[in-house]
């Protein structure tokens, strides 16, 4: 038995297919590629790629924002200029140009169905699969309350719809993903309760990711490991996915002082680079995060840093096929115990 997994974050390259055809098949047959794709090359947990949540309508995120927020019961995805330009004023305006929603009322459930996806890709596979979850702190940074109410609030709300729907879902695995973080530490009491409000619902292992965002190849978040530790020990999860491969070995070694009762995922896998890592930059590569996170044993996962949504499916295959076979090797040649 592997004392090292490999799993993937969640997005794959959206097959060249599938934006010209919004049929049911299609995406099925999507999904069915991109399972089989990481089962070949061995991946121990793998994704359905997010195509579950394709729209031709949101291409570029591949449904990460606009698929949660959209069938809520209490906003509205129609803003005004007005709207738009107080958007643009926030932080979060630096790098997207309109609100994903308005909240106009009380936030509820509306049409969003995440359990109807789970059980649409779980048939599909017989393979150890993780269902992910965009968190609630990422999402309600891209709300806009005209009525100046609290986004703290609004998370927490955010939170309590997550919650009912991932309570119906009986995933091995269930990961949140919370890319905004990183660029807004200051915020994290608020962020860590709305998210563990969620993974309070969570029946398998709870995984929690987080990285510095990945936008046409580039961060977009401006932080440090270190300024995020108290917020990483406040999360009630089982394992924490984390970008490793891009950041500098002063701040990966920031991960030695996570809660021990937290097992780590470290990213190997640089996704903004269109390099495909041999096997043997993925065994140094677990070496690494290795000996700066306090040994291996630490280690749960090894995973790409971030989602493939953005290169090319010839690079990701590669580098899929060179993280199963990095890890293997790192296992192969490491001292016993």
């Amino acid at each position: 038995m592997r004392s090292i997994l490999t799993t993937v974050v969640g997005s794959y390259p959206v097959p060249a297919w599938l934006p010209h055809s919004r049929t049911r098949e299609a995406q099925h047959d999507a999904v069915l590629a991109v399972l089989k794709t990481q089962e070949n090359a061995g991946v121990d947990v793998i994704s359905d790629g997010e195509l579950i949540r394709f729209n031709a309508d949101h291409p570029e995120t591949n449904g990460m924002v606009d698929y949660f927020l959209a069938p809520l019961a209490g906003v509205d995805v129609h803003p005004t200029r007005a709207e738009i330009d107080a958007f643009r004023r926030s932080a979060v305006g630096k790098y997207r140009n309109e609100p994903a929603a308005i909240l106009r009322g009380p936030l509820g459930e509306g049409t969003l169905n995440l359990p109807r996806d789970w059980e649409a890709v779980r048939r599909l596979t017989r393979h150890t699969l993780k269902f992910t979850c965009t968190g609630p702190h990422m999402l309600s940074k891209l709300v806009l309350d005209p009525r100046g109410g609290d986004v703290a609030r609004t998370a927490m709300e955010l939170a309590e719809v997550l919650r009912k729907q991932l309570e119906a879902i009986d995933a091995p695995v269930v990961q949140l993903d919370e890319a905004n973080i990183p660029g807004s530490p200051e915020e994290a009491e608020w962020a860590a309760a709305a998210v563990n409000h969620v993974l309070s619902a969570v029946r398998g292992e709870k995984n929690v990711h987080v990285c510095f965002g990945n936008y046409a190849g580039q961060t977009v978040q401006r932080g440090h490991w270190s300024r995020l530790l108290g917020y990483l020990n406040a999360l009630r999860a089982d394992c924490l996915i984390l970008e490793c491969a891009r950041r500098p070995d002063e701040e990966v070694a920031a991960l030695r002082d996570i809660d021990p009762r937290i097992r780590l995922g470290v990213g190997v896998i640089d996704v903004k680079d269109n390099h495909a890592e041999t096997p043997d930059e993925v065994a140094r590569g677990i070496e690494r995060a290795a000996r700066l996170v306090g040994g291996a044993s630490r280690i749960r996962y090894v995973h790409p840093d971030c989602g493939f949504w953005m290169l090319q499916r010839a690079v990701v295959d590669r580098k899929l096929e060179s993280l199963v076979l990095g890890r293997d090797l790192y296992e192969g040649r490491a001292p016993a115990g």
